[in-house]
């Protein structure tokens, strides 16, 4: 599993973004694959999530996932719900000890977030129309909400799909653009004429820091070029594998 400096240091809060080792299943799943969503038989994903909570040093029913459906959708966690209670949203917020934020990838951008001096944390799930639509605000104005101050959170961007793998056609851009002209930045020529480079990334800590967070590290990961360590949407529709895992990402306040 991979931890940032930035939230490693912080005492009382324990962070992860695991890696696809580690895990019971196979094939395209293999190994630590954590989406209920994915295909992948129910009992190994459950056996997976355990074993990533054994990691954390966390109780494997205290991790909350969410029905993930690319939106700014965000809500407050005081208890963990079961899996068929899981609701629709892509960020959350929590003041609870013991509670464990998960957010499940495979090419988006898993965005980790506490401020220590609240008690808080937050997990947002941000592809490129999460993080267009507002979900990394939506996450920290609820941890506002329960006592965080922008300038004392830091937010960790975990791996992703990284800017050299990212092309895009001609259109994308605009709905970004016409949102805020300062993205222009985060797009570059890509080798086919007429597409670009998107680098999510940069685009997600852009909103962050315009948001006035404190602090904003990145993880140097590319989910697409990496397969030995991570799952990846588009690597499995290139190879044309009929199926992909989803890699857990996750965040607690130490109960």
């Amino acid at each position: 599993m991979i931890r940032l400096s930035g939230l490693d240091r912080i005492n009382g809060v324990r962070h992860a973004f695991f890696t696809r080792r580690g895990g019971v299943s196979d094939g395209v799943y293999a190994s630590l694959n954590c989406g209920y969503g994915s295909g992948d038989e129910i009992d190994r994903v459950e056996r997976n999530r355990a074993a990533a909570m054994e990691m954390l040093a966390a109780p494997a029913e205290r991790l909350v996932t969410c029905r993930q459906i690319h939106s700014a959708r965000a809500l407050i966690v005081s208890q963990p719900w079961s899996r068929d209670a899981a609701p629709a949203a892509d960020g959350m917020a929590s003041n609870s000890p013991g509670v464990v934020l998960g957010v499940l990838a495979a090419d988006c951008a898993p965005v980790l977030l506490c401020d220590p001096a609240a008690g808080v944390v937050g997990a947002a799930h941000a592809g490129w129309r999460g993080a267009l639509a507002g979900v990394v605000d939506a996450t920290v104005m609820l941890m506002e909400q329960l006592g965080a101050t922008r300038g004392r959170i830091h937010a960790g961007i975990g791996p992703s799909i990284g800017p050299a793998s990212y092309e895009v056609g001609p259109e994308f851009p605009q709905p970004i653009l016409a949102h805020d002209r300062a993205a222009a930045q985060f797009f570059a020529p890509a080798p086919h004429d007429g597409h670009f480079l998107f680098d999510l990334r940069g685009y997600i800590a852009h909103r962050l820091a315009r948001l006035g967070v404190g602090e904003i590290e990145q993880a140097a990961h590319d989910t697409v070029t990496e397969s030995d360590l991570f799952f990846s949407y588009r690597r499995a529709r290139l190879r044309g594998e009929p199926a992909f895992g989803l890699g857990l990402s996750a965040i607690t306040l130490a109960g």
